[in-house]
């Protein structure tokens, strides 16, 4: 579980929640509670993104809040040791490599160590996996995209849902005529227009916007790694010493992470 995007919405609901409470006492559940409001924000938004996208993309929605709220990778660090490894392998021999691409922990790397064995060349290797990244990038942010949509639709649902209580109110006081408390119908009406405009402001804000931006930002991350591995691999098919491997590997780490020479025996 990523504890900054759990405490981010805990802490975002939280605060609005005690704003609201320290206002409107034990009022707040009537006040802010509007189910149809609801249905025609999150309803709404939802069906304008049915419309904009295929019934897949959109289904892989709750797939997409998963992957947002699993932890993230805290250091490329590992990956620099099994690299450095596989290089000391394959100095040694190709058969010994052969033989250690099935434990190799990242699929990506695997693959790419499979195509040393098999004999690639650096630029079909560098080719073929690079063109994996792209298509990848791609892909992930096709679905990072419809929780952007949905972030720019729930706002304008919000305002539809206020648009559709003023028309109702100013509707009942014109059939009611002037009577000596319209004032406090007026404010108590629009209070439950409005009501709608919040709800499409708050889930555009607290929930669609953020989770859009860390799912963008999980794809920035994913794509440094895999570029790293790339060049990990291209060095260990050049049979480049462990030594230039790491050094090599290590410009895509913070230096408070880098291994000093000899530590690698260990």
């Amino acid at each position: 579980m990523d504890i900054a995007t759990l405490l981010g919405l805990l802490s975002g609901l939280g605060l609005i929640g005690w704003a609201i409470v320290s206002q409107a006492g034990d009022q707040a559940v009537n006040m802010f509670l509007n189910l149809q409001g609801i249905a025609i924000v999150l309803g709404g938004t939802i069906a304008a993104t049915m419309l904009s996208f295929p019934l897949k993309e959109v289904m892989r929605i709750f797939g997409i809040m998963g992957v947002v709220f699993k932890k993230e990778r805290e250091s490329m660090a590992p990956f620099i040791d099994e690299i450095v490894e596989l290089a000391g392998t394959a100095r040694q021999s190709m058969k010994q490599l052969e033989d250690s691409v099935q434990n190799v922990s990242h699929p990506f790397l695997q693959d790419g160590m499979q195509m040393v064995v098999d004999g690639y060349n650096e630029p079909e290797l560098r080719d073929i996996m690079r063109t994996r990244i792209e298509n990848r990038a791609k892909r992930e942010r096709g679905e990072a995209n419809v929780l952007k949509t949905m972030g720019k639709f729930s706002p304008a649902f919000g305002m539809i849902g206020t648009l559709i209580g003023l028309v109702y109110m100013l509707f009942s006081m014109g059939q009611g005529g002037a009577t000596a408390d319209a004032a406090g119908e007026l404010a108590a009406g629009m209070s439950t227009a409005l009501i709608t405009t919040f709800y499409g402001v708050l889930l555009a804000n607290l929930i669609f916007n953020p989770l859009s931006e860390k799912f963008e930002s999980r794809i920035r991350k994913e794509n440094t790694v895999q570029l790293m591995l790339i060049e990990g691999t291209v060095q260990v098919l050049q049979r480049k010493h462990p030594l230039i491997v790491r050094e090599k590997l290590n410009s895509f780490i913070p230096p408070r992470e880098w291994k000093k020479p000899g530590e690698d025996n260990e």
